[in-house]
């Protein structure tokens, strides 16, 4: 299945891009990978950020609700990794996109219990809350503008319990220009299993500022200060300490060298080969067709095989009852 758009009708916001890519490479805008828009508390953060590094400067100024999380991110990831899914296979996008609250949860290794659709909902009015004013520019543009991270979310349909099911998400024309003019990196699929926010806010720094050379080399301090971390540089050196001890980043191995000076490398790894996919019947193929007819049941299986692979390959005692089971859910 592939992004499409469609026509938002009486909505008057031009055409939704429906986010229907199974598996898409996750991406992040570089701004964001740069500088520190995110909040890195688990509490909710109320405090105006006012941040200058080198010639950009940024205020954030957070709701009621709190300053956007780097959690919340996720849902910017998964938008941004399906418009650049979109734009690479030539179709087209829209800042206005339709997604599926269940495919996001997935795609960013989220739970999918009713606590994990509040929380997605919460993450929603902080993004939408959050308000930044920056000279960063995007694409070819620089200019000093105010913006929320998204410019507005609306649940489309929900379940009998009142649980989102469709969610449409209008991005801010500054990250919509971004993803156009393919200001975006590709992170790893283990950054979503990272839960300390100071893992993922180092591996962003990491991705962006070393990427594949052979070693990016950085103080404490300017480390301390682009992570967006609140902590005294003392506690904030003790944290990173404890996450080059564990050795959990993907990609990247951090060491410590004289001078109070981080050093940063990529890992050099060798995938290991894949395990085959489960075996499905003929006769499980031939059922597929009667539960949808006139699908295509090869580019259901593909797509099915997709939602597998992105969850985790995860072992099934009964593939072809799991097949048939999704096919149900598609149509």
């Amino acid at each position: 299945m592939t992004g499409r758009a469609i026509s938002a009708g009486a909505a008057g916001q031009g055409d939704f891009f429906v986010c229907d890519f199974f598996a898409a490479v996750p991406k992040h805008d570089l701004a964001a990978m740069e500088h520190p828009l995110f909040s890195l508390s688990t509490r909710p953060d109320r405090r105006i950020l006012n941040y200058t590094h080198n010639d950009t400067e940024i205020t954030i100024t957070p709701s009621v609700k709190g300053r956007a999380t780097i959690f919340d991110a996720d849902i910017l990831i998964f938008c941004i990794s399906q418009l650049m899914a979109a734009i690479n296979a030539g179709k087209k996008t829209s800042r206005h996109l339709t997604l599926t609250a269940h495919d996001l949860l997935m795609a960013t290794g989220r739970e999918t219990s009713g606590d994990g659709y509040k929380r997605l909902r919460d993450a929603f009015e902080r993004l939408a809350g959050t308000r930044i004013t920056t000279n960063i520019a995007t694409g070819d543009q620089e200019t000093t503008t105010g913006f929320g991270l998204i410019e507005s979310w609306q649940i489309v349909r929900r379940t009998r319990a009142g649980r989102m099911v469709s969610v449409r998400v209008t991005l801010s024309d500054w990250l919509y220009r971004a993803v156009l003019a393919k200001s975006v990196l590709t992170l790893s699929r283990a950054y979503f299993s990272l839960r300390k926010p100071l893992e993922r806010r180092l591996y962003e720094l990491a991705r962006k500022h070393c990427g594949r050379q052979p070693v990016w080399r950085v103080s404490v301090e300017t480390l301390c200060k682009k992570s967006g971390s609140a902590s005294p540089r003392r506690v904030f050196r003790a944290m990173l300490r404890e996450i080059i001890a564990g050795d959990r980043l993907p990609e990247y191995q951090f060491t410590e060298d004289p001078g109070d000076i981080i050093a940063v490398r990529p890992l050099q790894v060798v995938e290991p080969a894949a395990a085959p996919g489960p075996q499905l019947a003929p006769e499980t193929l031939e059922e597929a067709r009667r539960l949808a007819p006139g699908a295509d049941v090869y580019a259901l299986e593909a797509a099915w095989r997709a939602v597998w692979d992105s969850s985790g390959r995860p072992a099934l005692r009964a593939p072809d009852r799991a097949f048939l089971g999704w096919v149900r859910r598609q149509t």
